[in-house]
């Protein structure tokens, strides 16, 4: 995980830039949106790999609390300038710095790709999760558009190409089996999957554009293409007076 912490301390100073366009805001809006819609709205929420704080600052928009935590010092400082009245860590998902049973919800989007050890961010998810809480993740999927994607950033790594992401990190992109296998195990319940986004950031504009105005049809009809996939599941019981 170090690797991946300097990247994203070296492109912190210009990460924002990716979202900024058009296209990423067109991008981060439709996979942050799907999170939205996976968790509760109003309630403290932990967002792991927070990077800038993009996702929070849409999750404070419901009314909602929340806690940032990055790898990255980098990313941090950028979030607290972006999002200056929630609060942010510095840690790895695989051992949080927080009590059982601290938050509503939890999200983590576009970070779960680099995790040695999926299980146990899963794990400690739980415990820190409130009875009847929720967890919402959202990643690259396999299939055969992504399955070339780490051979790509290798040769990127190899011809010093600098750009976010791009680097050999060792990155696991998952089938729907294989998610719900991890949150089952986890002991998750109502754990839903499915695909999101084939307007992918990384497409040239022209290209992106068409995508985008395909991307409901993939979506519902042939949803092996989209690149992102959105697991959610709900922390076993419920909580007096809380509603999930």
């Amino acid at each position: 995980m170090k690797k991946v912490q300097e990247h994203y301390d070296s492109v912190a100073p210009v990460y924002d830039m990716r979202y900024d366009s058009d296209m990423g805001r067109a991008y981060h809006q439709h996979i942050s949106c799907a999170l939205l819609e996976s968790l509760p709205p109003g309630r403290s929420l932990l967002d792991l790999g927070c990077g800038t704080g993009l996702f929070m600052r849409r999750y404070g928009e419901t009314g909602g609390d929340a806690i940032g935590l990055d790898i990255s010092r980098g990313m941090i400082e950028n979030a607290r300038g972006r999002c200056n009245d929630f609060e942010f860590c510095m840690g790895t998902a695989e051992e949080l710095p927080f009590r059982d049973h601290s938050f509503d919800a939890i999200s983590c989007l576009l970070a779960f790709s680099y995790l040695r050890h999926p299980s146990r961010m899963l794990a400690e998810a739980s415990r820190i999760l409130r009875p009847g809480g929720r967890i919402a993740v959202c990643t690259l999927s396999r299939n055969m558009l992504t399955s070339l994607v780490p051979a790509i950033y290798r040769l990127g790594e190899l011809i010093d190409i600098r750009h976010v992401g791009v680097g050999d990190f060792g990155e696991r992109y998952y089938t729907e089996n294989e998610m719900v296998i991890l949150f089952t195990e986890a002991g998750f319940i109502d754990i839903s999957v499915k695909r999101v986004s084939f307007a992918h950031i990384s497409l040239k504009k022209p290209i992106f554009e068409i995508a985008r105005k395909m991307e409901p049809f993939v979506e519902q009809r042939m949803p092996s293409l989209a690149y992102n996939i959105l697991v959610t599941g709900k922390k076993p019981g419920l909580r007096s007076g809380r509603a999930p």
